[in-house]
């Protein structure tokens, strides 16, 4: 299978693949500078991408967008998160809609995001968008792909929650604090996390492209934790005590309000329905297996 990847240089683009590279199968980035040989060469900021170039390529793999945990979402930063995605999503969703013997197979991303603060509640796919900056987000970035659709590619929502990976991503940001004996819960450390391996990730990603399954699929372990549990596991882990609240008040400073709120402090306690009921066998069903997984690479 040839698969062309937008974002194949960040954290779960570059696992993506190495993975199908292993599996046999030929991963094509689509970058934003001159293309080299293998590569395709795009500008969503200028909405640049020649439909001529997806001829041949079986699948899209679609994770462009602006990070979001970086820095303050000042206003116009708040403009960079969405519209990094939905100019690029829309981009690539006309490409495959015109290109001639182009991808019949979009894989677009999205974020648990999608259902706000849900508290304790369980959510699946069936679920409803919740409210917030990112639940919106995820709901323009979704419907940005309506042109793939409308001329009858197969359209997944990728909504991925926090993905574990030492060398990138939510955890590697924790691990300097957890390794000094400093790391603890959140607020009051009853807010669900939900989390997936990033082997996990990439792993259902490649299932997805195999199969038939269309419109959302919550990427996430089906056993998600409080974040006190999720502290303390990571503690156990790393032969490190871990009683040291992060008082939410500390990377509000720095952060501001509302991205720390968000990120930190709204329970998303979701489960990968769609994955399990089409086959999907997971690598790492528990958080200690899988940051035990992440962590001894």
């Amino acid at each position: 299978m040839r698969v062309a990847i937008t974002g194949s240089s960040g954290l779960i683009g570059s696992a993506l693949r190495a993975r199908l590279a292993r599996q046999g199968h030929d991963a094509v980035p689509i970058v934003r500078r001159d293309a080299a040989r293998g590569e395709i060469a795009w500008d969503p900021d200028h909405g640049t991408l020649d439909p001529a170039d997806l001829a041949g390529v079986d699948a899209v793999v679609n994770l462009a967008g602006a990070g979001i945990a970086g820095r303050r979402w000042t206003d116009s930063y708040k403009h960079q998160i969405l519209d990094s995605r939905t100019r690029a999503t829309s981009l690539i969703s006309r490409a495959i809609a015109t290109a001639e013997n182009g991808p019949r197979v979009l894989l677009s991303g999205s974020g648990i995001d999608y259902y706000g603060d849900q508290g304790d509640s369980i959510v699946d796919e069936s679920s409803a968008a919740g409210t917030g900056f990112l639940a919106e987000v995820c709901s323009a970035w979704e419907a940005a792909t309506a042109a793939a659709a409308a001329a009858g590619a197969r359209v997944a929502h990728l909504r991925t929650s926090m993905v574990l990976a030492a060398q990138g991503g939510a955890l590697r940001k924790m691990l300097p604090l957890y390794k000094l004996g400093l790391g603890g819960r959140t607020g009051n450390g009853k807010q669900w996390v939900s989390w997936i391996s990033i082997d996990d990730e990439v792993g259902a990603i490649e299932h997805l492209l195999n199969s038939d399954v269309s419109g959302p699929v919550n990427l996430a372990s089906p056993n998600p934790v409080k974040n006190a549990e999720f502290a303390r596991t990571l503690g156990r882990v790393l032969k490190r005590p871990a009683i040291v609240p992060l008082p939410p008040f500390a990377p509000k400073l720095v952060l501001g309000r509302e991205l720390v709120d968000t990120l930190l402090l709204e329970g998303k306690r979701a489960m990968p329905g769609v994955l399990e009921r089409d086959g999907y066998a997971f690598t790492h069903l528990t958080l200690e297996t899988a940051l035990r997984a992440v962590l001894d690479r």
